[in-house]
């Protein structure tokens, strides 16, 4: 991609209400636009992040054997009424009335999959069901004051498992906690499985994956040795008491919730009528359990926890080019500049070239930290013909080296 086509430069405005880290890169970096305090327009930089997160959630989800399926947004307040979730919910649902007719905008998906599962099974054999997608949640969310992190609408992965029993459901469960931690580190984020309550979605405690960061609006406390982490709304323990395992003294610490995980058992299925016949010919109701994963509010995470006084820095898996390409001296160098650039792209790595002839080199290296590309590659009179200076976005280092020796270096 040439920076000169790229919609959506690098700018120096932000709002004047947008006080986070994350809504302040992703901002001035291009990735994203405010349209409003809680919803954002994904520019093209911050949708090729977007797709990499999505891409790596697919796959530890399709690791665990669920399918890909999208559900509908727009949903009938009979079925919502199912589980009296109408009024229970209201204060974070977004209602209205068409007509005579009154709907909501999906802020979770629970009802709308054990319909689809009521209309499609019917005995023990069709189970376990493991279905999820990615799709629009809108929350009435009261304080989206913390960019990306606290949307009124954002992008999410929920996965939803239907068991024939609660052991089936349990092990599931924990199989997909498994997995969610896999996808933080691929991502490039260290979390910590931490209890917490269910808030509107059940009574139950639930677990969530809370990475440390002082710019967090969570409190945990946990074992540095790993053994215990509870949000501090339900911590038995505080700070300061000794592990019983002896791993020292709990510690508390804000963090950023990045998933979480619930165990209905057969609460909304009773209501909802959602049964199967089991081996002994009785009518059983379906265990449900529930899996989310906040895509936007991940990149926004990854912004929080990966940037200096400059920029962003994006971890190689999810950054939206592997190289930026900076050209010097341009009139000099266009023909080789642009040799260089296909000889990369041919070699099948992503790179963002800085073609502007309008403006200076220091504004060229200023955008490129904002932007926080993992590997910036210069070409320059000064460099010489064939070769590249390389720098990694998280060191000062720099090196000479000729473009087919970076290339025969990567492993993409």
């Amino acid at each position: 991609m040439k920076y000169s086509e790229l919609f959506a430069k690098t700018s120096k405005q932000i709002p004047k209400d947008e006080v986070s880290v994350n809504a302040n890169l992703l901002i001035r970096g291009g990735f994203v636009d405010k349209l409003m305090a809680g919803s954002y327009s994904l520019l093209p930089l911050g949708f090729r992040v977007v797709t990499k997160i999505e891409q790596i959630i697919r796959e530890e989800m399709n690791a665990t054997g669920a399918q890909e399926i999208l559900m509908p947004l727009l949903h009938p307040k009979s079925i919502w009424n199912e589980t009296g979730r109408w009024d229970s919910a209201r204060e974070v649902m977004y209602q209205f009335k068409k007509g005579d007719k009154e709907y909501a905008l999906s802020f979770t998906h629970e009802e709308i999959l054990l319909d689809l599962v009521r209309k499609h099974i019917q005995t023990h054999r069709d189970f376990p069901i493991k279905l999820y997608h990615f799709s629009t949640k809108f929350r009435n969310e009261l304080r989206a004051k913390s960019g990306v992190l606290r949307g009124r609408e954002f992008l999410m992965k929920d996965l939803y498992s239907v068991h024939g029993t609660q052991k089936d459901l349990d092990k599931y469960y924990f199989e997909v906690a498994a997995s969610y931690m896999k996808v933080f580190e691929r991502v490039g984020l260290k979390a910590i499985q931490v209890e917490a309550a269910g808030g509107v979605f059940t009574e139950e405690n639930t677990h969530e994956f809370q990475v440390l960061c002082d710019s967090g609006e969570d409190e945990v406390i946990y074992c540095p040795g790993g053994d215990y982490a509870q949000n501090v709304e339900i911590a038995e323990a505080k700070e300061g008491q000794q592990c019983v395992l002896g791993h020292g003294p709990l510690l508390k610490a804000k963090a950023i919730e990045v998933g979480n995980i619930f165990r209905f058992g057969t609460v909304y299925s009773e209501k909802m009528g959602v049964s199967f016949t089991d081996t002994g010919g009785k009518k059983q109701y379906v265990y449900l359990g529930s899996y989310g994963i906040g895509i936007t509010r991940l990149m926004g995470t990854v912004v929080e926890v990966s940037n200096d006084d400059a920029g962003i820095i994006w971890p190689d898996q999810v950054a939206p080019f592997k190289v930026h390409l900076i050209t010097i001296d341009n009139k000099q160098l266009t023909i080789d500049a642009k040799e260089i650039y296909q000889k990369l792209i041919k070699a099948g790595i992503e790179v963002l070239w800085d073609d502007r002839m309008d403006v200076s080199a220091g504004v060229k290296f200023a955008d490129c930290d904002l932007i926080g590309i993992p590997t910036r590659l210069v070409v320059s009179k000064k460099v010489g013909e064939g070769k590249v200076e390389v720098k990694a976005r998280n060191s000062d280092e720099t090196g000479i080296i000729s473009l087919d020796a970076f290339i025969k270096k990567q492993d993409y």
